[in-house]
């Protein structure tokens, strides 16, 4: 067996635990609540209609948008609960409406014969209707069952560990294996127990009670391999973390101080490209050394991960200065560099209490890229020149940036309303505008494949894509934990653009894991041609903000 596949099959027992410690118990939960809900249906024709039609509406919801609207719903919190919940809500509508179709597929001449010995309505229910209805019940409980297992791979962008963990760090490292094993993976989970439930269904027709305990110890003991990793685990794999494997932190002798973290677990939240895991291990590294617990939850949204960490769901993260000025902080018309620094750091601990450790010292913008033989060809050297061509150019980037006001400034600076957008992953963009199969991409400076994939950057001489310096933030509740600021403090202002763009590239185009990206990028010598950190503003201005010790 080769190393790689050596490494997903370790880390399966782990992401296998996560993924039934959120599909089990939300169809456990659904069962309790639709089969009820669906008898109250078929009893009350004033409460089907609306009771189906708004089961039926937020079942038409996209999963993924669900999941983030749990999380808007429970205060920014993520990880179990939101996505708990979301995949409750899913696993209503199918027993719920086949609840609703076996009871009323049930002969009248039952339920005469019923009321004729006597039976009360509800010995009636329980005795006659729902033992004949049972079968169609469970046929929807299987139904749930392949559904929620399936939607519960979307979990991994609100931090719960899934088997989505393979297969949302497969496409940000292009690495089709780890997709596919993540595919067969949870296609084998759904029908292993697709297939259980209905041998039981088929054996308590039949009367076969024997195949029903032996079905169900089956589902006990799949479930005891599955949940053991997380009852007797302290912590579970991240995103980031499956990508290159959970580090840990070192032991500790009894005759010396423990170290400065000793005890402690440390959240770090990541978004969903190649440039986040790499930082997301940089940190864990740093952590880790100084006896923490690194906790990596990753393939996280903007507004997600800012929520979180807000709200001290997450203790740390790399934003960047252009995306919380207009992301977050509404800001329209972009600023200096520097300036924005200092405002977004002042901003960010006057309304929510965040502090800003400073900047890694390079600046991811967006990058309006084309291949350099095109732009060559056409005369393409900045973004005002693709104007006379915008009705004829296809532009690829991912669907957060064409909801950006990014985005919006620079259509409007440089008159490009007719340019097509074609929406897709960060993952495919490069080799779309390689291949032709777009004109251009909304690319990162910082990103290798720029340079592997023979791509030209246009300049922006309107300043349209506002400063995008990559910034160290700590939750409220983790600026106050000297040690970890301390931990942290030797990668502010340590990484240049180049030295950025060549470790995303090794795990890109050259194989390497974010985890050996990081060491190699944090064992290079600094470099010192970067902007000096802005001094913190005096007390009491819009700027105010404590600095850390």
């Amino acid at each position: 067996m080769s190393p790689r596949l050596q490494l997903l099959f370790e880390q399966l027992p782990n992401l296998l635990g996560g993924h039934l410690s959120l599909a089990v118990p939300a169809i456990f939960v659904g069962v309790l609540i639709s089969v009820p809900l669906g008898i109250l249906c078929v009893k009350s024709a004033t409460i089907r209609g609306p009771v189906m039609t708004v089961i039926s509406l937020v079942q038409t919801v996209p999963s993924i948008a669900l999941l983030a609207i749990m999380v808007a719903i429970l205060g920014g919190t993520i990880g179990y609960r939101p996505a708990f919940v979301a995949l409750l809500v899913y696993s209503i509508l199918p027993i719920v409406r086949n609840t609703i179709v076996g009871l009323d597929g049930v002969d009248p001449a039952m339920r005469e014969a019923a009321r004729a010995v006597g039976m009360r309505p509800a010995q009636q229910l329980l005795q006659v209707e729902l033992p004949l209805a049972f079968p169609v019940i469970l046929a929807g409980i299987r139904t749930a069952t392949v559904w929620v297992v399936g939607i519960a791979t979307l979990s991994t962008p609100v931090g719960a560990p899934s088997l989505g963990n393979y297969i949302f760090s497969g496409l940000q490292l292009r690495d089709w294996q780890r997709v596919l094993f993540g595919c067969v993976a949870t296609m084998t989970l759904s029908l292993v127990l697709d297939q259980l439930i209905a041998l039981i269904e088929t054996s308590l027709q039949k009367r076969r009670m024997g195949l029903v305990w032996g079905a169900t110890a089956a589902l006990a003991g799949l479930l005891a391999v599955g949940l053991g990793p997380q009852l007797f685990r302290s912590t579970a794999t991240g995103f980031a973390g499956m990508a290159a494997g959970n580090g840990s932190p070192a032991a500790t002798s009894p005759t010396v101080a423990p170290p400065p973290l000793a005890g402690q677990t440390i959240s770090i939240g990541a978004k969903g490209f190649t440039e986040q895991l790499i930082l997301t291990e940089l940190i864990a590294d740093r952590i880790q050394a100084a006896g923490g617990v690194a906790k990596r939850l990753g393939n996280m949204g903007s507004t997600i991960v800012f929520d979180a960490l807000a709200k001290n769901t997450v203790d740390v993260y790399v934003d960047y200065t252009g995306t919380l000025w207009s992301t977050v902080l509404k800001e329209p018309e972009p600023i200096g560099r520097a300036a924005m620094r200092v405002a977004v750091a002042g901003r960010l601990y006057d309304d929510y209490g965040i502090v800003s450790l400073g900047s890694l010292g390079f600046e991811n913008t967006y990058a309006l890229v084309v291949q350099a033989g095109e732009a060559s060809g056409r005369g393409l050297q900045g973004i005002a020149d693709l104007t006379p061509l915008a009705d004829q150019l296809r532009i690829g980037g991912d669907p957060e940036f064409f909801g950006r006001p990014e985005w919006q400034r620079v259509r409007s600076l440089y008159q490009l309303e007719g340019i097509k957008q074609v929406g897709m992953d960060s993952t495919f963009m490069y080799q779309a505008v390689a291949d032709g199969q777009v004109d251009l991409a909304a690319g990162f400076s910082t990103d290798g494949r720029i340079d592997a994939f023979g791509l030209a950057v246009l300049d922006d001489p309107e300043e349209a894509f506002p400063p995008y310096d990559a910034v160290l933030l700590l939750s409220p509740a983790a600026a106050e934990n000297r040690p970890l600021v301390a931990a942290l403090r030797p990668l502010v202002n340590r990484f240049s653009v180049a030295a950025m763009r060549a470790a995303n590239r090794s795990v890109d185009e050259d194989g390497l894991t974010p985890r050996d990206a990081a060491k190699q990028l944090f064992a290079a010598p600094s470099t010192s041609a970067r902007l000096p950190e802005p001094p913190p503003a005096s007390a009491g201005t819009a700027g105010s903000q404590p600095v850390p010790q």
